[in-house]
């Protein structure tokens, strides 16, 4: 499988994990924006008191230390990522919740018992993985009847920059694209969900957008990354991504700076057992 990205980066393929770039991860992770995102899916996935709960690509912990304040000592959080610096992170931040635990696993292999979890949550992480049918159907398996799940993933032909380079801005994204192995997931999401044996609750979309170029917004943080990325692909040299990435500080002094991104909610429910 593909480097699960956590808890919702949307930085997997060829981005390395290092420490410098989980830090950079957290501080995304940390903007009003996405912040915002984690109160969506808290509310929508609706654990309570005792129940055990599964976050598929935990990433530096942020959402998962959130629902371990809610479901308490007498419930359980298991977090799982492929980056041992996201790992180490997130355990250093959840320390102080020994009903929390984080492992390396793969999203096609959970390595838990069947029926284990109440809930399950995954944001930004199926868009990584090759083969989605087999990861939702071990998302399936480890959920008790009756068991729900929210799955967030973002359609990346819908992010609006504005530019006043068109021709370098569609080549720099052509070259982000590298890095997904399913850019327009959502698409096709629902109807690979009702084959894995999930009931759609509900389907939603909550846009990012960023009408300003600021430090507390996701689009700074993200726009780093992306130019950090995109070097040496698609033809994309080191300047020409310093000259694409400096043209966003330059149009936010002219009020002019303009990002949108459309991320997609499902909600989903594995039936409850039928008494025979």
């Amino acid at each position: 499988m593909a480097r699960l990205p956590r808890e919702g980066s949307e930085l997997s393929g060829g981005i390395e994990f290092d420490e410098q770039t989980s830090r950079k991860v957290e501080a995304l992770y940390l903007t009003s924006d996405v912040v915002a995102q984690r109160h969506h899916v808290r509310g929508l996935l609706d654990v309570a008191d005792g129940e055990r709960v599964l976050d598929i690509g935990s990433g530096p912990g942020l959402l998962a230390h959130e629902l371990a304040a809610i479901v308490g000592p007498t419930g359980r959080v298991c977090g799982i990522d492929t980056s041992e610096d996201m790992l180490a992170m997130s355990g250093a931040r959840c320390a102080d919740q020994p009903w929390v635990e984080f492992g390396s696993a793969d999203a096609t292999a959970l390595g838990y018992a069947d029926e284990a979890f109440d809930a399950a949550v995954s944001t930004q992480v199926y868009e990584y993985v090759p083969d989605v049918p087999a990861a939702l159907g071990e998302l399936y398996r480890v959920l008790r009847p009756g068991g729900r799940a929210v799955i967030v993933d973002s359609d990346w032909d819908s992010i609006a920059i504005h530019t006043e380079n068109e021709e370098r801005m569609t080549r720099v994204l052509a070259a982000w694209d590298e890095h997904f192995v399913h850019s327009r997931l959502p698409r096709t999401l629902g109807p690979s969900l009702r084959a894995a044996g999930f009931t759609i609750r509900v389907q939603d979309v909550v846009p990012l957008f960023n009408p300003k170029y600021t430090d507390d917004t996701y689009a700074k943080h993200t726009l780093q990354i992306i130019a950090g990325f995109v070097v040496g692909r698609k033809g994309v040299t080191e300047r020409e991504a310093a000259a694409w990435h400096a043209e966003f500080a330059e149009l936010a002094a002219r009020g002019r700076f303009f990002l949108n991104l459309n991320r997609y909610f499902f909600v989903v429910d594995k039936p409850a057992a039928v008494d025979t």
